[in-house]
């Protein structure tokens, strides 16, 4: 979306490893303000297409906070002042802070898009006071010139020694990972808390020479040749791939694991009218479609009414791949978080 007059970045400075910005348009600003706290990864993007054109379209001056999701709502957690309207959050988050009752009781009559949403994805809202507004899923990035993967089960090759990065377990697809080392070892997670899993890690680690909290640190590494091989959610494919374009990405035929990203208003919103015209334009139609491009965000839509092209759904946790999508009890990975990261930094991180 263009603008008639240029949107100004007034303001930025870091706190505590995420970016806090201001963004309006200087025909628009002083109406109206929203303080929202997102996801670090493209940045960019996500001004251009979601911040900025909402700003313009509701009269709003828009601050930004950008960072890791378990980070922003650990600073949310223990900053009662904290300056934030509303947060953009990993599922397994969403439900952290949902019960800690760092959350605004959503009033969804005020989301005139929220009827477009699945019966699972309002189920999934309500329990939460949080509004799904896209799913995502992971896969295996890797370099074909390098390795020939099909499989889960390949990243244990030895031909990949030292070759592969995985996400950390506090990450968004941290505990998918523990999923797939226990689909590996041929027993769930929820079986025997996950005891087979890591020793399926611990088989794996030889392997891995990064277990990373940001996505966007394997660009170099693929460049580099320090990786041939990563598992990523599909929302880091675009990023990756326009800096290696020669890179591919792989979602095994066994399937993979879905996550929701959800936003809330938290408890303390000053502008919960903003806040609650935030949420609805983030799941209409028309910026659903937008984010859903690959040169946007490469976000799935939620939303019933968009409709994706064959080459829009590519990368993407939708049809296909969305019907291979098996879910995650983050219910019950949320309570062994706590012995699940204490066993994963034994294993990965020493």
């Amino acid at each position: 979306m263009k603008f008639k007059k240029a949107c100004l970045l007034a303001a930025s400075f870091i706190i505590a490893g995420t970016t806090l910005a201001t963004s309006a348009c200087s025909s628009n600003a002083g109406s109206g303000k929203l303080t929202v706290s997102t996801f670090g990864l493209a940045t960019k993007q996500m001004r251009s297409d979601v911040l900025n054109p909402f700003a313009k379209k509701n009269n709003v001056k828009v601050s930004t906070q950008f960072g890791d999701s378990s980070t922003r709502l650990t600073q949310i957690e223990h900053n009662s002042n904290s300056p934030v309207d509303v947060i953009e959050l990993a599922q397994n988050n969403a439900i952290t802070g949902a019960k800690k009752k760092l959350f605004r009781k959503l009033d969804f009559s005020k989301l005139k898009n929220f009827k477009y949403l699945s019966a699972d994805q309002k189920k999934l809202a309500k329990d939460t006071n949080t509004v799904p507004y896209t799913v995502n899923s992971f896969g295996i990035i890797y370099n074909p010139k390098k390795a020939h993967i099909k499989s889960w089960d390949d990243l244990w090759s030895k031909k990949l020694k030292g070759k592969i990065a995985i996400p950390d377990i506090v990450t968004t697809f941290g505990p998918a990972m523990l999923y797939v080392a226990g689909d590996h070892a041929k027993v769930s997670v929820t079986k025997d808390n996950g005891k087979a899993a890591f020793k399926a890690l611990k088989q794996l680690k030889p392997n891995v020479v990064k277990t990373y909290s940001q996505s966007s640190d394997l660009s170099n590494m693929f460049k580099t040749g320090e990786i041939t091989a990563a598992v990523v959610g599909d929302f880091s494919i675009s990023m990756l791939q326009a800096t290696n374009p020669s890179l591919k990405y792989l979602v095994p035929a066994s399937g993979t694991y879905a996550n929701y990203d959800n936003i809330a208003i938290l408890k303390n919103s000053k502008n919960t009218q903003a806040a609650y015209k935030y949420i609805d334009f983030r799941i209409s139609e028309a910026n659903q479609k937008k984010v859903a491009s690959a040169k946007s965000l490469n976000n799935a839509p939620v939303n019933s009414q968009v409709k994706l092209t064959a080459a829009e759904a590519a990368n993407k946790t939708y049809g296909a791949i969305a019907q291979r999508a098996k879910t995650i009890d983050f219910y019950y990975v949320n309570k062994q978080m706590p012995s699940w990261i204490s066993q994963w930094n034994k294993i990965m991180n020493q």
